[in-house]
């Protein structure tokens, strides 16, 4: 598989969100076929690593697919969304500088204690379940404005978690992985029980 041209084809597939937030970089020394680091509210892309070694091995509606929900995650991470937790993210630096001029070390403490809880949130809600879900959800959706039906999308998606797992080495999937192909088998209509809303929320 030639790197830029598969590249070149990613990018068509790919939203055109995902083509202005991300960016598609090979990478054969890295152990997984796919990666990407969690981004941070400072960086100004996000960088999505594949080992094209390893990702000739996967069939083209799972590739389609895999890309379809990294760039999904990527995109779905939202540091500067108005609510409640980047709020306090606001009033915490915001109280913390007014507190520096007017050399106030509690109030200094204090500030950036709440900016650093509210930071902290806003990382773990970035890094549940629920937005691996979401991101999978987004991606079917991505795929269904490509030609795939949503019980098609949902089955490469599922077979493409389970067969990088084995191109990996791995001997099994991980937790996430498998909460994952248990809501994609549902939508894929392979089985009765989905993830239901209540118990994602408490992960």
């Amino acid at each position: 598989m030639e790197p830029n041209s598969e590249i070149r084809r990613l990018l068509d597939v790919m939203p055109a969100s995902g083509r202005m937030m991300t960016k598609i970089v090979s990478k054969p020394e890295q152990k997984k076929v796919i990666d990407a680091a969690f981004p941070l509210p400072w960086g100004q892309e996000r960088p999505i690593y594949i080992n094209f070694d390893l990702w000739r091995r996967l069939t083209k509606p799972q590739r389609d697919l895999l890309l379809l929900y990294q760039v999904s995650w990527l995109t779905g991470v939202k540091w500067l969304q108005p609510d409640i937790y980047q709020g306090l993210v606001l009033a915490g630096l915001l109280g913390g500088v007014v507190e520096v001029a007017q050399a106030d070390v509690v109030g200094v403490i204090i500030a950036g204690g709440l900016s650093a809880l509210a930071g902290v949130r806003i990382w773990r809600m970035n890094q549940s379940q629920e937005s691996e879900l979401t991101a999978d959800k987004t991606a079917i959706s991505i795929a269904k404005r490509r030609n795939y039906s949503e019980t098609e999308a949902a089955q490469h998606l599922l077979t493409a978690i389970e067969t990088v797992a084995r191109i990996e080495g791995r001997s099994g999937l991980d937790f996430s992985e498998l909460i994952r192909c248990q809501n994609l088998r549902a939508i894929a209509g392979l089985s009765p029980v989905g993830i239901p809303e209540s118990k994602i929320e408490n992960w």
